[in-house]
């Protein structure tokens, strides 16, 4: 009979949780996070304003308006980049829909990083 051991414990533990349509266990539930941060806190980020790459990237809570961050506004040059946060805490934006990040300064700087250089066109 094979050894018991935490690998094969989470994996078993992965396939039930499958076949049940529960969250598989995490590392975060068995105490071991390997160096990842899985916060859940989903208050209101830290504002920020800095320079990447070249592009000032800013963001701030915001009052009014349809934000689907929750209150929390992030733009790229001066131009709103429209983002949103997921249920688990990770946030994506219009420029990065498919790659969430850990935070809206994530999403910002990802945003550059795809633009390339090209203004960041508006919304309506």
């Amino acid at each position: 009979m094979p050894r018991l051991t935490r690998r094969r414990t989470l994996a078993a533990g992965a396939a039930v949780a499958a076949t049940a349509g529960l969250p598989a266990p995490s590392a975060a539930a068995t105490g071991h996070d390997h160096g990842h941060s899985h916060s859940h806190d989903h208050g209101v980020p830290e504002a920020f304003d800095e320079v990447y790459l070249g592009r000032r990237i800013q963001g701030r809570p915001v009052a009014g308006g349809h934000h689907h961050g929750g209150g929390y506004g992030v733009f790229i040059d001066g131009v709103e980049l429209h983002v949103m946060r997921n249920a688990d805490g990770s946030w994506i934006s219009v420029v990065s829909h498919y790659d969430p990040v850990p935070s809206p300064r994530a999403a910002a700087r990802a945003a550059v990083v795809e633009l390339r250089g090209a203004p960041l066109v508006p919304l309506t």
